[in-house]
Parts: structure tokens; C-alpha cells; sequence
């Protein structure tokens, strides 16, 4: 197996991805929390979850934790975050 070294300055291989448009407003939105597995992660989410419902008027909340902080998210867990309008990931340390 070789190793394939990517040149950030060179032109991007593929489909051009681009950006989802933004929401108008997030009131009765499903918003998507996604955890990193990180010590403090679960404690700013409560919070940002507080304000989010409180001031911004937020209907549901799929909150997900990934198994280890150093590995891309799951498969079945980012299919679980699709259903959101908006998702949210954090690094807790």
C-alpha cells in the first residue's frame, strides 16, 4: 500500500461542495448536538441547549456522543443526525 500525499495548493479533485443554505430562523427547528467524546462536551451542551430552547425557540434536540474523540463519526450516528435542521459538533476539553 502506498502513500498519497495531497498538496493543499493544487486545485480540488472532484464536485465542488457547497455550503447548505441557512436556516431563516431557528425557532421550531431540530437542531443535531454532537458530542466528541471529550470531558466537557456533555456540560456545554446542557447549556448551549438551555439557550438555544430558551431564547431561540428550538423544538427537539438529537444529541449523539461518538465512542472515541480521535475517529470520524459513525455511519449510522450521522444518519441518526440527518433528520436535523441544524447540527452542531464541539470539542469538550
Amino acid at each position: 500500500m502506498g502513500l498519497r500525499v495531497l498538496d493543499p495548493r493544487l486545485e480540488a479533485e472532484g464536485e465542488e461542495m457547497a455550503m447548505a443554505p441557512p436556516l431563516r430562523s431557528l425557532e421550531g427547528a431540530i437542531v443535531g448536538l454532537l458530542d466528541n467524546a471529550k470531558i466537557g462536551t456533555e456540560r456545554f451542551y446542557d447549556r448551549v441547549e438551555s439557550i438555544l430552547r430558551s431564547r431561540f425557540g428550538v423544538r427537539e434536540f438529537i444529541r449523539r456522543r461518538k465512542p472515541d474523540s480521535s475517529r470520524p463519526v459513525p455511519t449510522e450516528i450521522l444518519g441518526e443526525l440527518s433528520g436535523a435542521d441544524a447540527v452542531l459538533s464541539a470539542v469538550g476539553d
